[in-house]
């Protein structure tokens, strides 16, 4: 048995899309933070389980939710409502659950689409996100930009989730990410002083190389202007055009505001 989990709240321009591409699983959870709009009646037209709290961060708002699956299915598959699992995703998914093996978390890679196009080069393709869990075995730390913990082994499926960030508009991605980056800062204030270790760059644990990664960014002067090079030069997002120019832009104002953010909490302690 697998279950579906998605946090959501306000949702109602993309949900239904998400559940459709969900109808394979035995069950879906929709863990919702009080919206006001039409999501919870998308939801129930899709039969999904309802349940919903206050949020207060991501990583309590999803160790909850994962508390919500029924105890009688063995995998969970928690996606984000802009998620949209492919029929080749699905599939692969379904091959994967069918066989005991050692594996207790599965990672799987986005297609990040804007202005109608994946911008592969200028999103950061490939990261790889954890999605697939057997029940009871993953643990959610970091309040923002989630690290998950897992008992038993971790692998990765070759099919992608389509990502939707822009499905709200523009106003609305920028505004989240106000609030993200202040979430961020709060977390870098504590995370920073932690001892780098440049081995940790290449380790294939991707929790330890991201977290290497960030601390190593933090000490970098000029960091959003070096982030904007690396994503738009180094990586090739001039190859995805003005959607991929527009989107490096984008993920510059968004490290700039981190760092601003972080300069205030640092002045204030």
């Amino acid at each position: 048995m697998i279950s579906a989990l998605i946090l959501t709240y306000n949702e109602e321009t993309i949900l239904n899309q998400c559940l459709e591409a969900l109808s394979f699983v035995d069950e879906i959870v929709v863990f919702d933070s009080y919206s006001t709009d039409n999501t919870l009646k998308i939801a129930k037209q899709h039969h999904a389980k309802i349940v919903q709290r206050n949020f207060d961060n991501y990583a309590n708002q999803r160790n909850a939710a994962l508390k919500e699956v029924n105890k009688s299915s063995e995998w969970i598959l928690m996606v984000d409502a802009d998620e949209i699992v492919t029929p080749e995703l699905k599939e692969e998914i379904k091959n994967k659950i069918a066989f005991q093996n050692e594996i207790t978390m599965y990672r799987v890679r986005r297609k990040d689409m804007f202005q109608g196009k994946w911008i592969k080069q200028s999103s950061g393709y490939p990261t790889w996100f954890p999605r697939l869990f057997k029940n009871g075995c993953v643990t959610v730390e970091r309040e923002i930009n989630e690290d998950y913990k897992t008992t038993g082994k971790e692998g990765l499926l070759k099919e992608h989730l389509i990502h939707f960030p822009f499905n709200k508009g523009l106003t609305w991605w920028i505004e989240k990410h106000n609030r993200y980056s202040e979430m961020e800062a709060h977390k870098m204030l504590t995370e920073i002083n932690e001892p780098f270790k440049f081995i940790d760059l290449f380790s294939k644990n991707p929790v330890i190389r991201r977290k290497a990664q960030k601390l190593l960014s933090y000490q970098l002067p000029f960091r959003p202007h070096l982030i904007f090079f690396a994503f738009y030069i180094l990586k090739g997002g001039f190859l995805n055009g003005n959607a991929g120019y527009t989107f490096c832009k984008l993920r510059k104002m968004y490290e700039t505001m981190i760092d601003l953010k972080l300069k205030a909490l640092k002045n204030k302690y």
